[in-house]
C-alpha cells in the first residue's frame, strides 16, 4: 500500500518533469520542462522512501583513471575507493542523456569503473516515479524541475552537475535576423511549444532584455515540435523557436532553412561573464545515498564528465551510440545535432554559479517555475 501511495505521489506533479522522449518527434519535448507544483503527500512519499531505501555498502577499491583522477597537492593520484553498490541511473531520451552513451557503452561491456544500471524513458511520470520510491539513485532531468523537487521534498535531492546548457535556437530562412531585435517587426510571429513552461520564460526574458515586448513580436504556441516544423516548411517566411534535435531535422528535411539566432548565446550576450547560464538538464541524487555511498558518486561525477568528453569529440561513434539506443532514430541527424546540443559536465562552484544564475531569472520571471521559491546551498553538491 505504501508503494502504491509513493506512485500516486509521483503521477500528481508528473508535469515537473520533460524531455527530449522517444523515436517520435512529438513525444520529444514541446517544453524543455513544466512550471507545476506537487502536492504535501509527495514530500512524505520521498523522505519515506528514501528511509526504506537500501544500499548495500561493501568497501571495494579502484583508482579512477586519466582526468578522472583525484590528486593531491602534490598532483599524484588518490584511488577513490567506492562501495561495491550499483548505481541505478535514469534519464529522458534526448540531449541530456546523449552526454552518458559512451558510460552506458562501457557500463554494458563491464568496462566502468562502478557497477551501474541505467535506464531511460519516454515518459516523464515513470521516471519522477523511480526517483520518489527509491529505484533510482541518480537522475538526469530538466534544470528547474530539481529545483522544484528539491523543495517539495524538502532538501532530499541535491544537484551533482549540469549535464547540458542551452538546446533552443530560432530558425527561419530570413538571413536579415541576426540579433534578438530584429525579430521585431508589425505582425512578425514566433512559432513555438510549451507555453507557460522553460521555452516561454525565456524567450520573454531574452525580449525583455532587449528592451522588447509582445507588442514587438507575436508569440503562437504549438501542442508539438514537429507542428512548428511543418509550418516552417509550409511557410517560407515563418520563424520558429525549436529545440534540438528537431533543430537539425527541420533544417535537413527544408534546404531554406537555418539557424539564425542561438538562445545559448544570447542569453550570454545579456548575462556577461561569471554570471547564470542557459541550462537545459542536471543531474540530481538522492541525499541518502550521496552519504551513504560518497565514493561511488565521486567516481560516477568522474565518468559521467569523460563521457560528456567523448560526446563532444567523437561525434560520429556518439551519434551511432545515441541511434542504437534509440535515442534520436537515424545516426547522421544525432551526428549534426551533436554540436548544438550543448553537452557539458559542470560540477562545483561553477555549477552553483551557472544554474543558481539561471534559476533566479526564472523565479523572476514566474515563481512557480522553480517551486516558489530558490533552493537552498545545500541543492548544490560542493565536493
Amino acid at each position: 500500500m505504501k508503494k502504491t501511495c509513493f506512485l500516486l505521489a509521483a503521477l500528481a506533479i508528473t508535469g515537473l518533469l520533460s524531455g527530449c522522449a522517444g523515436n517520435k518527434p512529438a513525444e520529444s519535448s514541446s517544453s524543455a520542462s513544466s512550471a507545476g507544483t506537487a502536492t504535501e503527500t509527495t514530500i512524505a512519499a520521498f523522505t519515506t522512501a528514501a528511509k526504506d531505501a537500501q544500499e548495500p555498502s561493501i568497501p571495494g577499491a579502484l583508482t579512477v583513471p586519466g582526468e578522472g583522477e583525484n590528486q593531491t597537492k602534490s598532483g599524484s593520484a588518490v584511488p577513490i575507493t567506492p562501495e561495491a553498490v550499483t548505481l541505478r541511473v535514469g534519464s529522458l531520451k534526448g540531449p541530456t542523456s546523449m552526454g552518458l552513451v559512451s558510460l552506458m557503452d562501457q557500463a554494458s561491456r563491464g568496462e566502468a569503473g562502478n557497477q551501474y544500471e541505467f535506464t531511460m524513458v519516454t515518459a516523464a511520470d515513470e521516471l519522477l516515479a523511480k526517483v520518489v520510491s527509491g529505484q533510482l539513485d541518480i537522475a538526469l532531468i530538466p534544470a528547474n524541475t530539481a529545483s522544484i523537487l528539491y523543495g517539495k521534498t524538502n532538501g532530499q535531492i541535491a544537484v551533482l552537475d549540469i549535464n547540458t546548457l542551452g538546446v533552443l535556437d530560432i530558425v527561419a530562412s530570413d538571413d536579415s535576423i541576426k540579433s534578438i531585435k530584429d525579430l521585431a517587426g508589425k505582425g512578425r510571429t514566433i512559432y513555438m511549444t510549451g507555453k507557460g513552461t522553460t521555452p516561454d520564460y525565456v524567450l520573454r526574458y531574452l525580449l525583455s532584455a532587449n528592451e522588447m515586448s509582445e507588442q514587438d513580436v507575436i508569440l503562437e504556441f504549438k501542442s508539438e515540435p514537429a507542428e512548428v516544423a511543418a509550418l516552417l516548411k509550409e511557410q517560407p517566411d515563418a520563424i520558429g523557436l525549436l529545440p534540438q534535435p528537431f533543430v537539425t531535422a527541420a533544417c535537413m528535411q527544408n534546404e531554406n532553412l537555418k539557424i539564425v539566432l542561438d538562445l545559448t548565446e544570447e542569453w550570454d550576450k545579456v548575462q556577461g561573464e561569471d554570471k547564470s547560464r542557459l541550462v537545459t538538464g542536471v543531474t540530481i541524487v538522492r541525499r541518502s545515498f550521496l552519504e551513504e555511498n560518497p565514493n561511488a558518486v565521486a567516481l560516477f561525477l568522474a565518468e559521467h564528465q569523460a563521457s560528456a568528453g567523448y560526446a563532444n569529440t567523437h561525434g560520429k561513434e556518439t551519434a551511432q551510440l545515441v541511434a542504437d539506443l534509440g535515442i534520436i532514430e537515424k545516426a547522421p541527424v544525432a551526428e549534426k545535432a551533436l554540436p548544438y546540443c550543448n553537452i557539458t559536465c559542470l560540477t562545483g562552484e561553477e555549477m552553483k554559479s551557472a544554474l543558481s544564475g539561471y534559476l533566479k531569472v526564472l523565479y523572476e520571471q514566474e515563481p512557480a517555475s522553480v517551486g516558489g521559491q530558490l533552493p537552498e546551498d545545500d541543492f548544490y553538491y560542493i565536493p
